[in-house]
């Protein structure tokens, strides 16, 4: 019985040496890559080639390699994390993709992340608008109350879970016609805010952050739904509207 062959391919990958440098794409030949390595893994083996020709490998970001952790940040052939649905860059496998097919392979596009090297953006605008959340208050004096003293609808505990669900990967941003990360806000205002123990800070929290957002140059939402598609969570663009909500109700408190 003959072993079963691996896929040979051409990649068209992003190089960039820094953000301040024009970058171009450069084409790679890739060789017996097996269909149940992932693309990640397929990367690593692209990279050992190149290191060994004595050249310099490919930066790309990755961390986990459990669809966790949001860093494996690539648009791949046109879509966000390629072309399954509900998963990372680092779960894509191999067998998604024919032999002798072309991949290009790009960073996520947007003023809002500035490419670092090669592959890899800066997606620190996602921290300065999550720290400009700010906090929640939580009694500490005296004995603490159990997590579950506080009644909470099982809808919303469960809504807000769902929200909480984003690993900030910033597939939305890079899917967005106009950059925008109004479902990564929206996810992140709404774990709170569907929750009692966010309540107390709601306000401020869904006010400062939209306006970190906009000061960071992400764009405005136009009701596309290809962040939704995209998301490899599946973050609801209910979320989106509960955060235009939230931030209406706080701009008449504060008129």
């Amino acid at each position: 019985m003959s072993a079963k062959k691996g896929l040979h391919l051409t990649l068209k990958i992003w190089r960039q040496k820094n953000s301040k440098t024009k970058g171009q794409f450069e084409t790679y030949k890739i060789s017996d890559v097996s269909t149940d390595s992932s693309f990640l893994e397929m990367l690593d083996i692209l990279n050992e080639n190149i290191i060994n020709e004595g050249k310099e490998p490919i930066a790309f970001d990755h961390d986990c390699r459990e669809g966790i952790c949001g860093m494996c940040s690539l648009y791949i052939n046109g879509r966000a994390h390629g072309p399954d649905t509900g998963i990372t860059t680092c779960q894509l496998h191999m067998r998604m993709f024919k032999d002798g097919e072309t991949i290009v392979i790009e960073p996520w596009r947007s003023a809002a992340f500035p490419v670092i090297k090669d592959l890899m953006v800066d997606r620190s605008a996602f921290d300065r608008v999550m720290a400009a959340g700010g906090f929640i208050s939580v009694n500490t004096s005296g004995n603490t109350l159990d997590a579950n003293a506080i009644p909470v609808p099982k809808e919303d505990a469960d809504k807000a879970m769902d929200a909480a669900a984003c690993i900030g990967c910033g597939a939305c941003v890079a899917t967005c016609k106009n950059g925008s990360a109004m479902l990564f806000v929206g996810a992140k205002v709404s774990q709170y805010a569907l929750l009692p123990q966010g309540r107390v800070e709601a306000k401020r929290r869904v006010l400062n952050m939209v306006k970190a957002m906009d000061e960071e140059g992400f764009g405005n939402c136009s009701n596309t739904g290809a962040c939704e598609v995209e998301c490899p969570k599946g973050i609801s663009l209910e979320n989106i509207a509960r955060m235009n909500r939230e931030y209406m109700a706080a701009m008449v408190d504060n008129g």
